[in-house]
C-alpha cells in the first residue's frame, strides 16, 4: 500500500482545491468541445455520404485526420507547462477548433464543384480541428490535475465526461432542429454559431481559475525542461510508461465495436436502422449510468477506500471484457438473445473503467520531480486518440476479413467482439500493476493521504 507520509507535510504541500462550482465551469469547456466535434464527426459525415454522395471512406478518413493529429498533444502539453497560462492554450485551442469546424462545414461547397478542391479544403481543416482539440483538451485536463484535490478527482473526471456527454446530446438536438430545410449554407452558419457560442461560454467558465492555488505546492519541485527532456522524463517514470499502454490498449478495445455494433444487431437481429440508433442510445445510457457511479463513490468514499479507483478500472475492464464475450456468443443464438440487456452492460462497464482512467491520469499527472502535468496529459492525450484512430478502422477490416474467411456473418462478429475482450482483459492486467512497486521518494502529496490509485 501507498505510504500515507506525514500528515503535517502533507497539509503544507496540499491545498483544498476547487469548488465543486469550479470544476462544474471546467466541464462546461469540455462540453462545449463535444459540441464541436460532434458536428463534424456525426453530421457532416452524414452530410458527405448522403447528401455529396461521397465514399464513406472519405469522412472516415477525415476523421482518422484528425486523431492522427492528436499525437502532438504532448507537444501543446509541454507549451501550457513552460508558459504563464494555461487559460490561454484552452481558450486558442477552441478557437481554432470553431474557426477549422467551420471550413470543415464550407468544404461541402467546393465538394459540390471540384472533389479535389474540397478534399483538399476538408484535409486542412480536419488536421486543425486535431490540433484545436490536442492543444484546448490537454490543457484544460492539466488545469484540472494542478487544481483539484486529489480525492475529488474522479469525481471531477465524471462531472467533465457527463457534460461533455451532455454537450454532444444538446447540440445534436439543437443542430437537428435548426437544420431543417437542409442546404450547405444552413449547415455552415449553423456551425459558425455554435462555435461562437461555446467559446464565449467557455471564456467565461474558465475565468479565473488559473488564479486559483494550486494542490501541489512542494518547495523542492523542478521546473519543465525542454520538450525532449520533458518526454524523457515522464518515460523514464515507470507509472507513466505503464498508464500509457494501458490506456492504449483499454480504449483500442474500448473503441473498435463502434463501427460494427449497429451493422451486428442489423444483420444478426434483424434489427430496422431506427431500432439499431435506440440500441446505441442504451449503450450511451450504460456509459452515463457507470460514470455516475464512480464519481458518487469518488465523491463519498475515496478516503475511506484508497483503493476504490483501481478496483473500478479493473471491474470496468474485466466487466467489459466479459460483455463482449456474451456478445461473440450471442452470434450463436441470435436472435433469441437479450441483446439490448448485454449492450447496457457493455456501456455500464466501459463508463465505469473509463471515468476511473480519466481520474488516474489527473492524480498521476501531478507524479513525477518536475511541474509537467501538461505532457504527462498530453502523452496519455496521444496515446487515446492513436487508439481512437486505430480502433474503427481496426474493427471494421477484422470485420471484412473474418466475413471473408468464414462466410460467415455471426462467426465473423464472434471473431471481432472476442478479440475485443481479450485486449480488455489484457488491460485489466496491467491495470493492476499501476501504482505497484512506485519508490516513495518519487510520489507526489497526491500520493500521501488517501490516494486514489493504490499498490497492490
Amino acid at each position: 500500500m501507498f505510504v500515507r507520509g506525514d500528515t503535517k507535510q502533507n497539509a503544507a504541500s496540499v491545498t483544498a482545491g476547487l469548488s465543486w462550482l469550479s470544476i462544474f465551469r471546467l466541464g462546461l469547456v469540455q462540453a462545449s468541445l463535444g459540441a464541436i466535434v460532434v458536428l463534424t464527426n456525426s453530421t457532416l459525415n452524414r452530410v458527405m455520404i448522403v447528401e455529396l454522395a461521397l465514399a464513406a471512406v472519405i469522412p472516415g478518413l477525415l476523421v482518422g485526420l484528425h486523431y492522427g493529429v492528436q499525437i502532438s498533444r504532448p507537444l501543446w502539453g509541454h507549451r501550457s507547462d513552460i508558459g504563464n497560462s494555461r487559460t490561454s492554450w484552452i481558450l486558442g485551442g477552441l478557437a481554432l477548433l470553431a474557426v477549422s469546424g467551420t471550413a470543415a462545414a464550407a468544404s461541402t461547397f467546393l465538394f459540390e464543384h471540384s472533389f479535389a478542391g474540397g478534399l483538399l479544403a476538408a484535409l486542412v481543416a480536419y488536421a486543425l480541428i486535431g490540433v484545436g482539440i490536442g492543444a484546448s483538451g490537454t490543457s484544460l485536463l492539466a488545469l484540472m490535475a494542478t487544481k483539484t484535490a486529489p480525492e475529488r478527482r474522479a469525481s471531477a473526471a465524471t462531472i467533465t465526461w457527463m457534460l461533455m456527454i451532455a454537450g454532444i446530446v444538446v447540440t445534436s438536438i439543437v443542430t437537428g432542429l435548426n437544420l431543417e430545410p437542409y442546404s450547405h449554407l444552413r449547415l455552415v452558419t449553423v456551425t459558425a454559431l455554435t462555435g461562437a457560442a461555446v467559446l464565449l461560454l467557455s471564456a467565461i467558465a474558465v475565468a479565473g481559475i488559473e488564479r486559483k492555488p494550486t494542490t501541489d505546492n512542494r518547495p523542492g519541485r523542478e521546473k519543465p525542461g525542454n520538450f525532449r527532456e520533458s518526454v524523457r522524463e515522464v518515460w523514464r517514470d515507470p507509472e507513466a510508461r505503464l498508464l500509457t499502454v494501458f490506456i492504449f490498449l483499454s480504449m483500442l478495445a474500448y473503441s473498435t465495436q463502434d463501427l460494427i455494433l449497429e451493422p451486428f444487431a442489423g444483420l444478426l437481429f434483424a434489427m430496422s436502422p431506427g431500432e439499431t440508433t435506440q440500441l446505441s442510445g442504451v449503450q450511451h445510457g450504460g456509459v452515463f449510468v457507470g460514470m455516475a457511479l464512480v464519481g458518487i463513490a469518488g465523491g463519498l468514499f475515496s478516503k475511506r477506500r484508497p483503493g476504490l479507483m483501481k478496483m473500478f478500472i479493473v471491474t470496468g475492464c474485466v466487466g467489459s471484457g466479459l460483455a463482449l464475450g456474451f456478445l461473440a456468443i450471442s452470434a450463436s443464438f441470435a436472435p433469441f438473445w437479450p441483446l439490448e440487456a448485454n449492450i447496457f452492460l457493455l456501456g455500464l462497464m466501459n463508463g465505469a473503467f473509463a471515468v476511473a482512467a480519466i481520474g488516474t491520469m489527473m492524480i498521476l499527472a501531478g507524479g513525477g520531480r518536475k511541474a509537467n502535468e501538461g505532457m504527462r496529459m498530453g502523452v496519455w492525450g496521444a496515446a487515446q486518440a492513436i487508439s481512437f484512430g486505430l480502433g474503427g478502422l481496426a474493427g471494421t477490416v477484422a470485420l471484412t476479413l473474418g466475413r471473408w474467411a468464414t462466410a460467415q456473418d455471426g462467426t465473423a462478429f464472434a471473431i471481432v467482439f472476442a478479440l475485443e475482450a481479450v485486449l480488455f482483459l489484457m488491460s485489466a492486467g496491467i491495470a493492476m500493476r499501476i501504482g505497484s512497486g512506485r519508490p516513495e521518494r518519487s510520489r507526489s502529496p497526491a500520493y500521501a493521504g488517501p490516494p486514489a490509485v493504490p499498490a497492490e
